[in-house]
């Protein structure tokens, strides 16, 4: 398998780690989106979204978006709730992140972390939806060790690879999220993620 991924991605490294905690054989081809490296049409004729990451699996078919490919790869394994309402909450989670925190928190750390913007260069929505999306998570870790219940899941994986760093997004101090700062470590632990 080969993945395509950019380092500073998130979403690059869910997939990594995913492939990572399952022990999975892969090659990782450093792809640099700020040198417009998923742009190039080898790039594009794999992966016509123009977007990292993306793999060609071992049998050579094609996969991107991240969660799409975590879950691919996963199938199987613990990653994955053997009971279907908890694996419907990991995908409720998974659905949730792409759309109501991904946009806010990565973002916002790109735009700042690696395009040099300031906060005052932000879309006025991005923090106060970014700071909404910290509170559904801290929220949501109230009963359970885990976003989908007592085990990690691709819930966890998907959440926690922006989560980690929203910071350095600027307008988010997870100093107010307990729950969060606790569940970080639980995940990177459960994933050997180095801190």
């Amino acid at each position: 398998m080969k993945i395509y991924g950019d380092s500073i991605s998130g979403n690059c490294l869910k997939v990594k780690w995913v492939a990572d905690s399952l022990g999975l054989s892969y090659d990782w081809i450093e792809t640099d989106i700020l040198a417009g490296q998923s742009r190039t049409p080898d790039y594009l004729a794999m992966n016509p979204a123009g977007q990292v990451p993306a793999v060609i699996l071992d049998d050579g078919r094609p996969l991107a978006q991240s969660n799409a490919i975590i879950l691919h790869l996963a199938e199987g394994s613990a990653l994955i709730p053997a009971d279907a309402y908890a694996r419907a909450k990991m995908l409720e989670w998974m659905f949730w992140e792409q759309y109501s925190h991904e946009p806010y928190i990565a973002v916002a750390r790109f735009q700042l972390a690696h395009l040099g913007k300031t906060l005052a260069d932000l879309d006025p929505k991005v923090i106060p939806r970014g700071v909404a999306a910290l509170q559904r998570m801290e929220d949501g870790l109230a009963n359970t060790p885990f976003l989908a219940g007592d085990a990690l899941s691709l819930a966890d994986v998907a959440l926690v690879a922006y989560t980690r760093v929203a910071e350095e997004g600027g307008g988010f101090d997870l100093s107010g999220y307990p729950r969060i700062k606790a569940w970080i470590p639980r995940v990177e632990k459960a994933l050997k993620i180095a801190a």
